[in-house]
C-alpha cells in the first residue's frame, strides 16, 4: 500500500525504540532500527494496535479536521453508532443537533445504514450457501488482515458495502433528489472511532471510489460537541435509528441484528487471528456467520474514541434495549428510505475483487521462494528462539526472514553477537600470548 494512503503515522521525535509496538502488531509491520520504530507500509493494516501500545504516544492517526467540511456546499455528518456511547445524555437527538450546531447541514445515521445492511446481509446469506462461514466486511482492518495473513479466506468475506459506505451513498442520493444539489458538492464525513476507516476512504475495499469524503476522529470533536450539548434543552426528533443499528457499536451487535443462531463474534485483533486460523483449518464450517472486530469490545474500543470502552459498551446496551421496540416501528421507515432512493442489494455489492496482499511471500518466483524458505530455516536453527525483540524484529522467525531479504544481519541477534564477541575475545587472548617468530625458542 502506498505510504500516503495510510492513516497510522510515526512521530520519530517521540519514539524511544522501546520495542513494545513490534510485539503487538498483528501483521509484524514494525521494526526498530537505529533506536527508532519503522512501519513497513506494505504490511500495515491500520488497526491502531500500535497507538494503544506505545507508552510514548509516538504513533498517531491522521484524519480530517472539522475545517475540511467547509470545502463543500452541503455538509453531511455520518455519526458512527459508537459516537452515541461517548456522551452521558438522555436523548440521542441532542447529540445529532450538536453536530448540526458545529457546522453540519444534515445528518445520516450510520446506525440506520447498519439496519439496511443487516437486511441485505440476510438476503445474501439465504442465497449464498456454498461458503461457510461468511465473514463480515464491516471492519476494514479485519478485511485487510485477511488479505495479508489469510488470503485463502478472501472468498468468505461478505461482498457488501459497510454501513459507513452505505450511509454516505444513501445520504448523497437522497439530498441530490430532494434538494437538487450535485453529488460532488455534497461532503459526507464519517465521525469515526478508528483509523482504519480513513485508510478505507483513501483506498476503498471492493470499490474504486468511496462515497465518503472524509473521516473526522471522535476525539477531535468530542469537546466541541460536549460544549454544545450543554446548551441544548429540547431537541426536535431527527434520529431514525433503532436499537438494532446502534447495537453494531459493540461486539456481537451485528450478529444479534441478523437474528441467526449459528454465528461467532470476536473482538480484539489477536483474538480475531486465532479464530481465523480455526476457520482456515476447516474447524468452524458449522457456523454461518463470523463477526470479527479489530478493537477490544468492538467499535466502542476504537483508538480514536474518548470514553472508557466498558462504560461505552454499557451505554450501547442501554440504548439498544431502550430503542428495541422502535425497531419494528422504523422498519417501514427503512423500506421507505431504500425505495425512495431506489437502492437494491446489487447496488451495494463489491464492484472490485479483493486481492491477496503478497507482502509475506519471500519471493514472487516459487523456486526462489523455496530456496529462501530453506535459508530461513537454516538461520532459525542458530537463533535462540526466545522472540525477545532485542534485535528490533518481533520474533526470531521474522529476523530470519529479514536477514534473507537483506534487511538485517545475524549479528543483530544479541545472543549471536555475544557468541561472536566471546570467540573474538578468545582469539585475542591466544594472539596476545603468541610471540613473533624471531623471538620464539626452539623447544629442542
Amino acid at each position: 500500500m502506498p505510504f500516503n494512503l495510510h492513516s497510522i503515522m510515526l512521530d520519530r521525535e517521540k519514539c524511544r525504540g522501546c520495542t513494545n509496538c513490534i510485539k503487538k502488531c498483528p501483521t509484524e509491520a514494525i521494526r526498530v532500527r537505529s533506536s527508532k520504530a519503522r512501519i513497513i507500509d506494505q504490511r500495515c493494516i491500520d488497526c491502531g494496535e500500535c497507538i494503544r501500545t506505545c507508552p510514548y504516544h509516538a504513533k498517531y492517526a491522521v484524519t480530517n479536521s472539522l475545517d475540511d467540511i467547509k470545502k463543500y456546499e452541503y455538509k453531511v455528518a455520518l455519526p458512527a453508532p459508537s459516537f452515541y456511547a461517548q456522551f452521558e445524555t438522555d436523548d440521542i437527538n441532542k447529540l445529532l443537533h450538536a453536530l448540526l450546531e458545529i457546522g453540519f447541514d444534515d445528518i445520516f445515521e450510520v446506525a440506520k445504514a447498519a439496519e439496511i445492511v443487516t437486511e441485505f446481509t440476510k438476503e445474501f446469506i439465504s442465497k449464498k450457501r456454498d461458503k461457510r462461514p461468511i465473514i463480515s466486511s464491516a471492519c476494514p482492518a479485519v478485511v485487510r488482515l485477511i488479505q495479508t495473513k489469510f488470503p485463502d479466506l478472501i472468498d468468505n468475506i461478505l461482498p457488501l458495502a459497510s454501513p459507513m459506505e452505505v450511509a454516505a451513498h444513501l445520504a448523497k442520493k437522497r439530498i441530490n433528489k430532494q434538494k437538487g444539489i450535485e453529488m460532488d458538492r455534497i461532503g459526507a464525513f464519517f465521525i469515526s472511532p478508528c483509523a482504519a476507516k480513513m485508510t478505507y476512504v483513501n483506498l476503498p475495499l471492493g470499490f474504486e471510489k468511496s462515497y465518503v469524503d472524509g473521516v473526522i476522529a471522535i476525539k477531535d470533536i468530542y469537546g466541541l460537541v460536549r460544549s454544545k450539548l450543554k446548551s441544548i434543552k429540547d431537541a426536535k426528533p431527527i434520529s431514525i435509528a433503532s436499537g438494532k443499528g446502534i447495537g453494531w457499536a459493540a461486539s456481537g451487535g451485528e450478529s444479534l441484528a441478523l437474528g441467526i443462531d449459528e454465528y461467532v463474534n470476536v473482538d480484539g485483533i489477536h483474538n480475531v487471528i486465532k479464530v481465523l486460523e480455526e476457520i482456515e483449518n476447516g474447524r468452524l464450517n458449522n457456523i454461518i456467520y463470523f463477526e470479527g472486530l479489530a478493537c477490544s469490545g468492538g467499535c466502542v474500543g476504537g483508538p480514536l474514541t474518548v470514553e472508557n470502552p466498558y462504560v461505552a459498551k454499557n451505554r450501547i446496551k442501554k440504548w439498544s434495549s431502550k430503542l428495541a421496540d422502535k425497531a419494528q416501528m422504523l422498519e417501514e421507515n427503512t423500506r421507505k428510505i431504500v425505495n425512495d432512493v431506489g437502492i437494491k442489494m446489487e447496488d451495494l455489492l463489491f464492484r472490485k475483487e479483493l486481492e491477496a496482499n503478497p507482502v509475506l511471500e519471500l519471493d514472487s518466483d516459487i523456486e526462489e521462494a523455496m530456496k529462501k524458505y530453506e535459508r530461513v530455516n537454516e538461520i532459525l536453527k542458530i537463533l535462540p528462539g526466545l522472540d525477545c525483540g532485542a534485535c528490533g524484529s518481533p520474533t526470531c522467525k521474522t529476523l530470519a526472514e529479514d536477514i534473507v531479504r537483506g534487511l538485517a544481519n545475524d549479528t543483530d541477534c544479541i545472543f549471536i553477537l555475544r557468541e561472536n564477541i566471546k570467540e573474538l575475545a578468545n582469539k585475542m587472548v591466544e594472539l596476545s600470548n603468541k610471540l613473533p617468530p624471531s623471538l620464539e625458542r626452539d623447544e629442542e
